[in-house]
């Protein structure tokens, strides 16, 4: 039977999309302001992402990126954005769908996002459902929805 009511954890998702997108607008347009620069996780099996094979090889299941010193041809759309980063000497060009993204993060500001999967959320489901994790509280983050990243593994 199918759930009436507010899907606010996807209404979430996609106000998080449509924040990244307008951010690497701006930055396609008018480059990085300041000391701002990204870390981008996404994963590789979305069958939008588009990159080298040598890379999916190397990535089979998830990539970070960054976008900071050297980008080029970042362009965006309703459904995500390319952008050409240097690996090793090697320009090579990406897509990445908005859909594939998992992280987000803007270490200079101390701003990040998570996305959450679907196997992650049917997990966490399965948890409440049996009790496993004893934390009743209604803190957490809508399903399909985001939290803030923990930017210490990012930190210098």
């Amino acid at each position: 039977m199918a759930r009436s009511g507010i899907d606010y954890g996807g209404m979430m998702h996609r106000a998080m999309q449509g924040l990244i997108a307008d951010v690497l607008e701006r930055v396609a347009e008018h480059g990085l302001p300041g000391d701002h620069h990204f870390f981008i996780t996404f994963d590789t099996r979305d069958e939008g992402v588009e990159m080298a094979d040598w890379l999916r090889e190397r990535y089979p299941e998830e990539m970070t990126i960054v976008i900071q010193h050297w980008f080029d041809n970042l362009t965006v759309d309703d459904e995500g954005f390319t952008v050409t980063l240097n690996f090793g000497n090697s320009p090579e060009p990406l897509r990445i769908p908005f859909d594939a993204l998992r992280t987000f993060v803007d270490p200079s500001v101390e701003f990040g996002l998570r996305f959450e999967t679907q196997e992650a959320t049917e997990d966490e489901e399965d948890e409440d459902a049996e009790g496993e994790d004893g934390d009743d509280s209604p803190d957490g983050p809508p399903s399909g929805g985001g939290e803030v990243v923990q930017l210490d593994r990012w930190r210098k």
